[in-house]
């Protein structure tokens, strides 16, 4: 009886602590059932931890930053003694001499300052002319304790030109666009000297420079160099046009505000009651002479000033009244770039109702006109007129002052533009390796009947008179040393000495030779006056001046004279050669790359990558988050529309 009643009571108490489950069979009719009030605790829960670590976060992250900047103020902003500077006698009265009897500036205000500058003081002295792109690219490749450096330069700052068009309208302020010089060169622990250079003394290596003191008197004093290399840049051809002092250039900072005020005091006059229609129309006529990539951007960035703040902030009778016009010289505009990217710059202009005139000259401008002719397709030459109150002049370079005196000191400068320089950049008819020259002023030496003389003597192993095709193959690898650029027009060898031997003996006479030479230089064309070139050839020479001054223990072992310069470029460095990365143009709210054959144009994206390029070539980390900075606010508040 005790074991059934015991089995039981198992049973009953295991049917109380487990019940039987239960199957519930879903009706098809039957609704899902709401979340449980536990779930629902459970999310929010989850949502206002998860938000509270988010704020928490915020706000640590806003002490943190707020910490950083104390503790950055507190080792800034605290007091620095200087007393009792070291300053040679010779640096406050300098010594004078030279053929003008001028003050020499062989010691620096800061030469014994300390003891690295002691040390510098001792090395080679590389002096540079120019703040621009080749000036700043051979600092950046140049290593501290190379040279004791001194720049010479008109303007305190270098300046980042290929933004100038949109610090003329407010899409980016002028300061986002500069680098003070000393800043740059303070990594070097160089000098600076604000002054322009004027002259040159190339047999006593002394640069004569002029200055402006406080009271606007202009003194002038020579700076000694063992190493000079010239970066000042090139001015705007007026091509004899009367009239240019009417006209904006764009070439500085100073340039660019000045456009800026003339836009804006342009549009104001234009809003006032009093203007007449006649008047407004003109104020509101917008000139740009020349259809290359600095007068393209212009008009592009006038148009988006136009379509983008003065049809918000002005009367709309301003934006009604604008008219744009580029005058180009050539059938098209951008004519350097593809064939693709000139026809899509011109399509959009013409969508945006640009005014494009092509194959038309300037003759002349007024304070109130731009006249130019056309030819017509009869042969005919028309004369038109476009009233105006803005014309921008860009057409075209010329000699940069110093660089004109540099040209008329040596007798074998025979270039109009620019000062002749060879494979190495040296400067043709300078003492061999002490001048060199960058930039827009420079141009190198595409001329190769120059050479014959020199190229046959190290070919003719006979000393016939003549070169054979033996000697041929000798000259070709001379000519591509001294002239690199011809390497594309000597790619076919037998081909040329078949072509030029003409009398058929198997050898090239000196009268055949020379006019094989005269055609291949003919065919080589000039490196473009552009950033990309410049900064390539301060870069070269920066290397090139870095292992010099680190090879000369190796060199003077190996008998060469480093400070004569003879054979040490050579030795170093092979002779400088351009690679083109491709050129780029903002057109309105769109861009145009040319990259070595390949054209890519479009809209926003372009306009993007077009800035993200502009942005990295930018010279410092300052000017890039100014930068990033100025086109933030441009796209949230607009450009700013008041007239500094």
């Amino acid at each position: 009886m005790l074991a059934p009643l015991r089995a039981r009571s198992r049973l009953q108490l295991q049917c109380l602590t487990h019940p039987p489950r239960r199957t519930f069979v879903a009706s098809p009719t039957r609704f899902k059932s709401s979340p449980s009030k536990t779930s629902i605790l459970s999310r929010s829960f989850t949502v206002a931890r998860f938000t509270g670590y988010l704020c928490l976060s915020s706000v640590l992250g806003v002490f943190i930053v707020g910490a950083g900047f104390f503790v950055h103020d507190a080792f800034t902003y605290n007091e620095k003694h200087v007393e009792r500077v070291p300053v040679s006698p010779l640096a406050l009265h300098p010594e004078k001499g030279g053929p003008k009897n001028l003050p020499i500036a062989r010691v620096a205000v800061d030469d014994e300052e300390d003891e690295e500058h002691k040390k510098l003081a001792e090395r080679p002295r590389l002096v540079i002319v120019g703040g621009g792109w080749g000036a700043m690219a051979t600092l950046q490749n140049l290593y501290p304790g190379d040279y004791h450096v001194t720049l010479v330069s008109s303007e305190t700052f270098t300046t980042f030109t290929p933004l100038l068009p949109s610090a003329a309208v407010g899409t980016v302020q002028v300061r986002s666009l500069i680098e003070p010089i000393r800043k740059i060169i303070a990594r070097l622990r160089g000098h600076f000297v604000q002054g322009k250079a004027v002259d040159l003394v190339m047999g006593e290596r002394l640069l004569e420079v002029e200055t402006i003191s406080s009271d606007g008197k202009k003194a002038n004093l020579y700076i000694p160099y063992d190493k000079l290399v010239i970066a000042v840049g090139s001015t705007s051809s007026t091509h004899g046009v009367p009239g240019i002092e009417h006209c904006f250039q764009l070439k500085t900072i100073a340039d660019a505000q000045m456009m800026r005020r003339r836009i804006m005091d342009n549009f104001e006059a234009a809003s006032l009651p009093t203007t007449t229609p006649e008047e407004r129309k003109r104020l509101l006529s917008f000139v740009v002479c020349g259809g290359g990539p600095t007068g393209v951007e212009t008009a592009a960035e006038i148009y988006d000033f136009c379509q983008e703040d003065i049809m918000n902030y002005y009367p709309k009778i301003c934006r009604e009244e604008v008219s744009i016009h580029v005058i180009q010289s050539r059938e098209h505009i951008l004519n350097t770039y593809s064939e693709a990217i000139s026809n899509y710059a011109e399509n959009k202009f013409n969508r945006d109702g640009v005014n494009l005139v092509t194959s038309a000259r300037v003759g002349a401008v007024t304070p109130e006109h731009v006249i130019y002719t056309v030819k017509t397709a009869q042969g005919e030459v028309e004369q038109h007129t476009i009233p105006s109150n803005f014309v921008l002049w860009s057409t075209g370079i010329a000699m940069n002052p110093f660089a004109h005196r540099v040209t008329d000191l040596l007798p074998n400068q025979v270039h109009k533009k620019a000062i002749e320089v060879d494979a190495h950049l040296r400067v043709r008819g300078a003492p061999l390796g002490t001048v060199y020259a960058v930039g827009d002023c420079a141009t190198i030496e595409t001329s190769l009947v120059s050479h014959l003389l020199e190229l046959v003597q190290e070919a003719d192993r006979d000393g016939n008179g003549k070169i054979d095709y033996g000697e041929w193959e000798i000259m070709v690898p001379r000519i591509k040393q001294r002239i690199p650029m011809a390497a594309d027009h000597l790619s076919e060898v037998k081909q040329l000495f078949e072509l030029y031997d003409t009398d058929a003996d198997n050898s090239l006479s000196l009268n055949e030779l020379t006019e094989l030479l005269t055609e291949i230089g003919s065919k080589i064309t000039s490196l473009p006056a552009t950033a990309q070139v410049a900064a390539q050839q301060g870069k070269y020479i920066g290397k090139k001046l870095h292992r010099i001054a680190r090879q000369k223990s190796v060199m003077e072992a190996n008998l060469f004279a480093p400070d004569a310069g003879v054979g040490v470029d050579e030795a170093v460095m092979k002779p400088f050669k351009y690679q083109h990365l491709g050129s780029l143009a903002y057109i309105g709210n769109a861009a145009v790359f040319d990259l070595g054959g390949h054209s890519f144009m479009g809209g926003l994206v372009a306009m993007y990558a077009w800035r993200s390029v502009y942005w990295n070539e930018q010279v410092s980390l300052r000017t890039r988050c100014l930068l990033m900075i100025d086109w933030t606010c441009r796209g949230l508040w607009g450009r700013d529309l008041s007239r500094l």
